[in-house]
């Protein structure tokens, strides 16, 4: 695995999947749900896993601003603002309304 590579992605699976180091230290496994842009910022949204890696049954998502550095190497910042996070929120809720109706 490339040192750099914050997402290893397993090319076998259509599921893409990382690990998040968190800020007590912890690690959680999530799947990637969708990358959206709003105006020129582009999020991630996240599900987590359990121990056998299925969704967590709670349906919680994280929610990261999602940048990629000129060698496309991503990264992920926090939401500081609640009305940004309320219209990132908004809009993936739109997605998900998409997703449903098609």
């Amino acid at each position: 695995m490339d040192e750099n590579q914050v997402f290893p992605v397993d090319n076998e699976d259509d599921d893409v999947v990382v690990t998040l180091n968190l800020d007590d230290g912890s690690e959680v496994t999530c799947e990637i749900i969708t990358i959206f842009d709003i105006g020129d910022q582009d999020y991630i949204v996240l599900i987590p896993l359990d121990e056998k890696g299925e969704p967590n049954e709670e349906g919680e998502v994280y929610i990261y601003r999602y940048f990629e550095d000129e060698t496309g190497a991503p990264s992920l910042e926090n939401i500081l603002s609640d009305e940004e996070y309320e219209a990132v929120s908004k809009r993936f809720d739109e997605i998900l309304e998409e997703e449903v109706d098609e």
